[in-house]
């Protein structure tokens, strides 16, 4: 019965390791490349009260007048570009 118990925090230990936690993210880039009229879509905020996603999709321009900067969101809310 002791050697299961034992056989049990050891895999415990092996799962939470320091050689797995300091495994890195990936890098993430920004939006890509696309033409000039090209519209990139993003998740935004529901409406207060909402549990239906919306997502806004905009030129680089437009996204720029709104005050986002599309290639710092892109990695985290990032959904398409059309165009």
């Amino acid at each position: 019965m002791n050697h299961k118990h034992l056989i049990a925090a050891l895999s415990l230990m092996a799962t939470c390791s320091p050689a797995i936690a300091a495994q890195t993210e990936p890098v993430l880039e920004g939006a890509p490349a696309a033409s000039e009229n090209a519209r990139y879509c993003l998740r935004v905020e529901p409406t207060t009260g909402s549990r239906i996603e919306l997502i806004q999709c905009e030129t680089r321009y437009e996204w720029a007048l709104l005050g986002v900067d599309i290639d710092k969101e892109w990695p985290k809310e990032g959904v398409r570009v059309v165009g």
